[in-house]
């Protein structure tokens, strides 16, 4: 019983010494405007079917329903430091390739974020790059 109390004051004494709380974010107002465009940009991909197939082999290939100028980011799970942003612009076609030769195989998240016949859109998705 002694054991199971003292256990209790330790965690209150640290807990009152924290300088902050570590659950509440500074900046959550701009999270939650910033979360609330991408779910609409995320809604707009569903209802239009703008959704772009990608295709990897020797290179990453996207193609889009329309031309598309935007960006796309390569995440790496395990090793930040490979994350990388590119600029994407498909002219007047809708079909922009990617080299892989710098990239490290494994999975990759692709966070493609576009224009497209005025409107905005917003897709991720899971990939292996062999």
């Amino acid at each position: 019983m002694a054991l199971f109390m003292s256990f209790i004051i330790t965690l209150a004494v640290l807990m009152i010494r924290s300088d902050s709380d570590d659950l509440v974010d500074t900046n959550y107002y701009e999270k939650g405007i910033e979360y609330n465009k991408d779910y609409d940009r995320k809604n707009q991909l569903i209802k239009d079917k703008a959704e772009p197939e990608i295709i990897v082999k020797d290179n990453l290939t996207i193609i889009f329903k329309s031309p598309a100028i935007g960006s796309i980011r390569f995440l790496h799970p395990s090793d930040k430091t490979k994350d990388s942003t590119m600029n994407i612009n498909s002219g007047t076609g809708t079909q922009v390739d990617f080299p892989l030769e710098s990239f490290r195989k494994g999975h990759w998240k692709v966070s493609i974020e576009w224009k497209s016949n005025g409107k905005s859109y917003l897709y991720d998705k899971n990939i292996v790059i062999n």
